[in-house]
């Protein structure tokens, strides 16, 4: 049991462990987007499939706020928008057609994790998009998708297009929207979703430095996209040494999201 997992308080009767610990992780998350300040008041939506053969996950209870969640707190639905758990809250109605979109076809999408954050929001609405002018970028670049802007996302029959133009890829500009990262674990899409963040917030500020960029060698650009396509590693990285230092650090800010 690695140290994170020893910190997981007991399981509650009627539960997997597999799914609580699921909850805690995913909990964790909301908090450590709320403490980034990628947060947009109620809205955009984190979700973890439950393991097991059902294609069931947890999002947020619509209506609190990502500082407020906590394990016991999220939702758990099916891929027909059914709540499987007993809630006050609803569910965001966007955050489903999203969410359901990628856990239906994605066998690997353990996490789905959506913002609307002022950077990443400002390069999906540029032509270009995201640039590899750097080497934040340079982690994302190679395994990113983009799809067009169709409207608040209430139209489920949106959903195929989404999952066409996401294919295989792990990190998503919506245009006009926000940004995504699918990770296998809640630990591999947050650290995604850091890079992809970061990496447009620098390119927004080279921008404000002028138009033109110091350039990169193609040849640096290809090398480096070599040594990153590796998901079993970048999994590895996640899980065993990004997470449990984040873990930690929300312990000493605030360890309520385990409850």
């Amino acid at each position: 049991m690695s140290p994170a997992e020893a910190r997981l308080q007991e399981v509650p009767s009627g539960m997997t462990e597999a799914e609580w610990n699921q909850r805690v992780n995913l909990a964790a998350c909301y908090r450590l987007i709320a403490h980034y300040g990628w947060d947009d008041l109620v809205d955009t939506h984190i979700s973890a499939r439950v393991p097991g053969p059902e294609h069931h996950f947890l999002i947020n209870p619509y209506g609190l706020m990502f500082d407020e969640i906590t394990a016991s707190s999220l939702v758990k639905v099916d891929l027909d928008g059914n709540q499987l758990t007993s809630s006050a809250y609803s569910i965001n109605p966007a955050g489903f057609t999203i969410h359901s979109a990628i856990h239906e076809v994605r066998e690997d999408a353990g996490c789905v994790i959506h913002l609307h954050t002022p950077d990443g929001t400002a390069v999906a609405s540029c032509p270009e998009g995201l640039l590899p002018l750097n080497q934040t970028a340079q982690l994302v670049t190679f395994d990113l998708a983009y799809h067009d802007y169709e409207g608040i996302a209430l139209d489920h029959d949106e959903r195929p297009r989404l999952q066409r133009d996401l294919g295989n890829k792990n990190h998503m500009l919506l245009r006009n929207h926000g940004t995504l990262t699918v990770g296998r674990s809640v630990a591999s899409a947050f650290e995604r979703m850091f890079h992809l963040e970061r990496a447009c917030t620098m390119q927004v500020r080279t921008r404000m430095l002028g138009p033109v960029t110091y350039p990169v060698d193609p040849a640096v650009v290809d090398k480096n996209t070599e040594l990153l396509a590796n998901p079993e590693r970048q999994e590895l990285r996640s899980t065993t040494l990004v997470w449990p230092a984040l873990l930690r650090k929300l312990d000493r800010l605030d360890p309520s999201y385990k409850n």
